[in-house]
């Protein structure tokens, strides 16, 4: 990767030498997660996992979820019927990443609004955590955001 196509990769990097990268999404990946969540995914998390799909940190919590992961994720969260009466609907949001505690971080799905919300898998509260994915990122990787 070169120029302005490693942005994303770049930023991380220099925030965690540790950060593992996966290869490139295909643009058929991508296509698939929209086609699978009803509604396209927001521009700059489109622009990350089309440098990486996916990033770990260094003890595997999903930074990012690979797109396949995010579909069968959110599909898997929105259409459990257990879930469904222990939660409120999952349908307004997009998670993409975990903080490894059962804890999800996500966008508002059908808003186009840049801000990451998390989720408490106990109490089911939903919870603005940054305003948008790259302060997301600095964030949870300096431990202002705690996973």
């Amino acid at each position: 990767m070169e120029g302005a196509s490693a942005v994303w990769t770049e930023a991380v990097t220099a925030l965690s030498r540790t950060a593992v990268f996966r290869p490139p999404a295909s643009e058929s990946s991508l296509a698939h997660c929209a086609t699978v969540l009803g509604h396209p995914l927001p521009t700059d998390l489109v622009a990350l996992l089309r440098e990486t799909d996916g990033i770990e940190d260094e003890y595997g919590d999903g930074l990012v979820w690979s797109a396949e992961a995010m579909a069968t994720g959110n599909q898997r969260l929105r259409e459990d019927p257990d879930l469904a009466t222990l939660y409120m609907p999952f349908d307004p949001l997009l998670f993409f990443a975990d903080a490894g505690n059962g804890d999800l971080f996500a966008f508002l799905s059908t808003i186009d609004r840049p801000d990451v919300f998390v989720w408490n898998h106990e109490n089911d509260s939903r919870t603005w955590a940054a305003p948008n994915l790259a302060t997301y990122l600095d964030w949870r990787l300096t431990g202002r955001i705690d996973s």
